[in-house]
């Protein structure tokens, strides 16, 4: 059997990418025009969607532990099938989460735009946001990798340190979720 040509895998991660982002911006926008905030509530009460956000991602992150688990003992369709459920679970969570940041960014106002507490929690979470779209990249290279038979039992190394990334992002996420609870008791 002849491998295909490098070309032909950059194309598949190329579309890959461009229809979960697209799917992720579809679907905040529907939740955006569907779900208005309401300006009138708090601008540092927290909102159900990061909760929702949390969940999907900590569900990818497990996820990414069972792909890892699946591939180190040789279970490819297994291995295969959590890596599709992290894109799900990430596509979601961006989705869910540029809902979220519309929201706070909404209920601010206008005098504590530029110094809010509610600013700094909203710049923090954006940034979480940007670094999680590269992690998405990251997976959807490591999933058209792995659909062309490319890790096994003795070599997972990519699986591995893209699991790494997307656990790092859950712990900076988590401590942005702290800094936002502490917000909105203390100021």
């Amino acid at each position: 059997m002849v491998p295909e040509p490098r070309s032909a895998y950059a194309l598949q991660f190329f579309l890959l990418a461009a229809m979960l982002l697209a799917l992720a911006a579809g679907l905040s926008i529907f939740l955006i025009d569907r779900l208005p905030s309401d300006s009138t509530t708090q601008p540092n009460r927290f909102s159900l969607a990061f909760s929702v956000s949390t969940c999907l991602l900590l569900t990818g992150s497990g996820c990414m532990s069972l792909a890892v688990r699946a591939v180190r003992f040789e279970r490819q369709r297994s291995f295969r099938r959590w890596l599709k459920l992290a894109l799900t679970a990430g596509t979601l969570f961006v989705a869910v989460q540029t809902y979220a940041l519309t929201c706070l960014i909404r209920r601010q106002p206008a005098e504590e735009v530029e110094t809010g507490a509610a600013a700094f929690v909203a710049v923090f979470a954006a940034l979480h946001g940007m670094h999680f779209v590269i992690a998405m990249l990251f997976l959807s290279y490591v999933t058209v990798q792995a659909m062309a038979d490319r890790y096994d039992h003795e070599y997972f190394w990519g699986v591995t340190i893209c699991a790494w990334f997307w656990h790092a992002l859950g712990v900076a996420w988590l401590a942005i979720l702290f800094v936002m609870l502490l917000a909105r008791y203390f100021c």
